[in-house]
């Protein structure tokens, strides 16, 4: 791990930097990407180790803010995002700051973000994950029905599949399902898994459980137990 495994674009804006600072800071935010899903507090830690090198770069608050979402402290998490806004004058992070209010408890404040010229200027995708942002924060106020509403777009009936495909459809089936209206969210459970090419939603297993199955796992001792008392059981 040599720190040039980062974006050309991030690496462009290290070059403010000393060289040998900028070599420290890129390897700190290599490790963040690579960690994130993997060992999200490590990767929270490499990410304030590279805060206190460089937090005047862009990019920097940027990894610090997914770094502090991954461990959940969404406070920190959204002034991290508001600063690299700040600095960058993107509108890419918008979703995820709304997102950050939701966990914060301000379903509220995120429904008003929705409405806001920003997202606008979102591209496809992210007006997507504003839209998935806005229902979970329908279902946070109570308003389940509203959620299902909030989903419905020409991105959820178009039969093209994305990479947020298969997470738009899982949602709508979700939600779906939190109004009672169980053999439509089956159908879209399953039109999720058909789309879910990367594992990203664990929609087999709502089918599953929309279906009575019941996994079990055949290295249980228990179970082996159970088995073995039923075949017993049969000779006697």
């Amino acid at each position: 791990m040599t720190g040039e495994e980062i974006d050309r674009s991030v690496r462009q804006e290290l070059m403010s930097l000393p060289k040998t600072l900028a070599e420290d800071v890129a390897k700190n935010l290599v490790m963040v990407a690579k960690l994130l899903d993997e060992n999200p507090q490590r990767a929270y830690e490499y990410s304030r180790t590279a805060l206190r090198l460089a937090s005047r770069v862009g990019a920097v608050r940027e990894a610090a803010g997914f770094a502090a979402y991954g461990v959940a402290k969404y406070s920190e998490a959204l002034n991290e995002f508001r600063a690299a806004k700040r600095m960058t004058g993107s509108t890419h992070l918008w979703p995820i700051m709304a997102d950050c209010e939701r966990g914060i408890g301000r379903p509220e404040r995120a429904l008003a973000m929705a409405g806001e010229p920003e997202v606008k200027r979102l591209d496809r995708a992210g007006q997507v994950e504003m839209r998935l942002v806005a229902a979970g924060a329908r279902r946070d106020l109570g308003q389940p029905d509203a959620a299902v509403v909030t989903l419905q777009s020409s991105e959820l009936s178009s039969t093209a599949v994305h990479p947020w495909t298969a997470r738009l459809r899982y949602a709508y089936a979700d939600a779906l399902l939190s109004v009672g209206r169980e053999s439509e969210a089956r159908e879209w459970f399953a039109k999720a898994l058909e789309a879910d090419q990367g594992g990203t939603t664990n929609a087999s297993d709502r089918l599953a459980e929309l279906d009575g199955i019941e996994f079990v796992d055949a290295l249980d001792p228990e179970l082996d137990e159970e088995l073995d008392r039923g075949v017993t059981g049969d000779r006697d």
